[in-house]
């Protein structure tokens, strides 16, 4: 995981909607800080601060140690709600967490030596079936991505959450089924092919009884 980038923040006084227009007039985004049995704190943000997180990777799986009125309180990211035609935050939601929080978190997937598969190598194509996997992670361990090898994936074959090696004490949300997260297709292409030749055999094997 990156360090904590710290952010600091002003305690709003006022909640409601008349509070939160006047904060983002003022360039700051209100949000709101719950969780770990305390009280919501509500906070407003600097507008380039939070938009230069935003564009930076892994927003929702990174800790964020922010300071308001002296106090520091760790958190994770839950929720944006964006300007539906600005490319801007309108409020955000925090989840403050300690180091014995487990949180879920959806965790992006990255593909190994895709270039020495040997199902890619014969012509085949990569279907990814998730993106990213929820997972269960300790709040101070959160992975950035997991790794999944498909080096020895041929066509046909299914990629599951059991080929991916989990860190210590992370765990897929769904553990009811050994679900998949790529697998390695033929080109239409190549499946054309194959259908022709059938219907090919097909119609030889129809003169030859005739």
């Amino acid at each position: 995981m990156e360090e904590r980038v710290t952010i600091p923040a002003q305690l709003r006084e006022r909640a409601g909607k008349g509070a939160a227009r006047a904060a983002r007039r003022a360039g700051l985004v209100p949000a709101v800080i719950y969780g770990d049995r305390k009280d919501a704190t509500p906070i407003s943000i600097e507008m380039r601060l939070m938009k230069r997180e935003l564009n930076r990777a892994g927003f929702f799986t990174r800790l964020f140690e922010i300071e308001a009125d002296g106090k520091k309180h760790v958190v994770l990211a839950r929720d944006v709600q964006m300007h539906p035609i600005k490319d801007e935050p309108l409020h955000l939601d925090f989840l403050r967490v300690s180091a014995s929080s487990r949180v879920n978190v959806a965790v992006p997937v990255q593909f190994l030596n895709e270039e020495s598969s040997v199902g890619l190598r014969r012509g085949g194509v990569l279907n990814v079936v998730r993106y990213d996997v929820e997972l269960e992670c300790p709040a101070n361990a959160i992975p950035d991505f997991i790794e999944l090898d498909v080096a020895k994936a041929d066509i046909g074959d299914s990629l599951h959450i059991s080929h991916v090696q989990l860190p210590k004490g992370v765990e897929p949300v769904i553990r009811d089924r050994d679900f998949t997260i790529a697998t390695i297709v033929a080109p239409s292409a190549v499946k054309s092919e194959a259908a022709e030749g059938e219907d090919g055999e097909e119609a030889e094997e129809g003169e030859a009884e005739g």
